[in-house]
């Protein structure tokens, strides 16, 4: 029992580590390297206590490396999704009911793991089985997981100080219950952080909860639920399960007690899952809250007044970091004509400089795409703009998957700002862009606007102070992370919540207080200290 208001440890951002040659952390991380491609893993599904194997074990490779076997899990089916929520909704009682401080000392526990022992374990892991090179495993798996538990335990302590006015003679509370139910979270592959935060989000709020991730991140994810169990979070409260999307969903929609989904992936997908509920929306015991982060068609807008280098970084580091497989990446630009010429020759000498290869090797600036269905969807816009005379290829168009599923970072320039490329998105290493006149500067915001049906990130680059307002003010829907002299790409955890609408989600901010408060359902308790005996109020005498 609680003895007293509680006041977590102030959070604060993790420091990324450099990997910078000579480096104790680098010489830590490949040791970890070594080790992780030493062994073929056997990974097991996590339902209730039990680590659930089955007669049905898939392969997992590095996509830099696609012939070398790094673990085989255990695929299961709609009798494991059952069993799952069996053992969420058995936990939830003893879970609900454990005073808040002792969650927040689990989560807080897995975040100092992070930190220390597991650092470069989880960071190897991503680097391997996601193709991530060391510098965006460790701004993504380490810090940014760290991060969001830090972060999410300080937020929910304030969540549950804030409490209403009394009147005299009587006591106003809330509470912050857990929903009613179990909750499902489904998560990608290209965001470590994003697959522990989305599970440790609602269960840090007392729910418990159904995990399935993308199969290409269950290397991590496997990593991501041994943290957790040492950090001491009790059996049942996630459950980490490796089926079928149409399982999953058959078995948790049509369940009378979900009660919530938190997702980040495609928008199909999302849009499809959201149908589903509606329609079932009848067997719920409770209305489910639906949080999704789902798409983008991200944007670089440059004014005539900016810095040509500025823009040719914000273009290479937003387009092609992880390979362009970031919600938030770059994938088209709007260049005024005064700079096209500065812009085209620094960013085709920054993309000559890029070496690619695997993540071992620390040289390598780009690695592969996840995997074959990507490196084929991807490989075939790049064809269609080939063979579209509106556009040219300026740099990369090459690739190759012999090895691994490698595709150069791509440059098109079109004379359409509506061709293909400029429209949908790709989730590669591929960016279009148009050129403008700039006397059309805000015709071409108008443009940028009605362009995509997304609305996650973009950016404005400008030395005019005037532009760069106006800029914010026409493209106030355009964007749920709107960056100015910078690309569109890196949100921190307590510093830009992050989140999008339109097409690209329910912008509920994931890293911020408002997403916590999703996962919570309010009850307000008002006790009266003197009871009234008498119905007759002044005005009748």
């Amino acid at each position: 029992m609680s003895n007293g208001f509680f006041k977590v440890p102030e959070p604060k951002n993790e420091p990324v580590l450099s990997y910078a040659p000579g480096s104790k952390e680098r010489e830590a991380l490949q040791r970890a390297l070594a080790e992780a491609r030493s062994k073929v893993l056997d990974i097991p599904m996590y339902i209730g206590g039990d680590e659930v194997r089955t007669s049905s074990k898939k392969s997992l490779h590095p996509p830099h490396d696609h012939k070398h076997v790094l673990c085989y899990y255990h695929e299961g089916d709609k009798q494991h999704v059952e069993q799952a929520i069996e053992a969420a909704l058995a936990a939830k009682e003893s879970w609900a009911s454990l005073s808040w401080e002792y969650r927040a000392s689990i989560f807080l526990k897995a975040a100092d793991l992070l930190a220390g022992p597991w650092r470069y374990t989880i960071n190897a892991a991503t680097m391997l089985g996601q193709s991530k090179n060391a510098f965006q495993a460790e701004i993504d798996s380490a810090c940014e997981l760290i991060d969001f538990l830090r972060f999410n335990v300080h937020y929910m302590s304030e969540i549950y100080s804030e409490q209403p006015a009394s009147s005299p003679g009587v006591w106003n509370r809330l509470e912050y219950r857990p929903l009613e139910g179990f909750t499902f979270a489904l998560t990608p592959f290209n965001f470590t952080a994003i697959a522990g935060n989305l599970p440790t989000s609602m269960a840090m709020m007392g729910n418990t909860v159904v995990w399935k991730p993308s199969n290409t991140q269950i290397y991590a994810a496997n990593v991501i639920m041994q943290v957790l169990k040492e950090a001491g979070l009790p059996d049942g409260v996630i459950n980490l399960i490796y089926v079928s999307g149409p399982d999953a969903g058959e078995v948790i929609f049509n369940h009378k007690d979900f009660a919530g989904l938190h997702f980040t992936g495609s928008t199909g997908v999302f849009q499809h899952m959201w149908k589903t509920i509606g329609n079932n929306i009848q067997r719920y015991r409770s209305y489910p809250r639906i949080v999704g982060e789902t798409g983008g068609k991200d944007f670089i807008v440059a004014h005539e007044s900016a810095n040509p280098k500025e823009v040719a970084t914000a273009i290479a580091r937003g387009a092609f970091e992880f390979q362009g497989q970031k919600c938030s990446a770059a994938s088209r630009a709007y260049i005024p004509t005064n700079l096209w010429s500065a812009v085209k020759d620094q960013l085709v000498a920054d993309l000559k400089s890029m070496k690619m290869g695997p993540t071992e090797d620390f040289s390598n600036f780009i690695n592969a795409v996840i995997d074959e269905k990507a490196f084929t969807t991807i490989t075939g816009y790049i064809e269609k703009a080939r063979q579209n005379p509106v556009n040219e290829i300026i740099a990369g168009g090459k690739y190759d998957k012999s090895k691994g599923y490698f595709i150069e970072p791509t440059v098109i320039l079109t004379k359409d700002p509506s061709s293909l490329t400029m429209c949908e998105e790709i989730f590669g290493p591929v960016i279009t862009i148009y050129v403008y006149q700039p006397e059309n500067f805000e015709e071409t915001l108008d443009l940028v606007d009605r362009t995509s049906p997304y609305a996650l990130t973009g950016s404005i680059l400008a030395k005019d102070r005037y532009a760069i307002e106006v800029a914010t003010r026409k493209l106030t829907h355009s964007a749920g992370n709107f960056y100015i002299n910078d690309k569109p790409t890196g949100a921190v955890v307590g510093q830009q919540p992050f989140g999008g609408a339109r097409g690209s989600g329910t912008n509920d901010k994931a890293g911020a207080k408002v997403n916590l408060l999703r996962w919570v359902s309010m009850r307000t308790i008002k006790e009266t200290f003197v009871t009234p005996t008498d119905y007759r109020y002044p005005f009748l005498g």
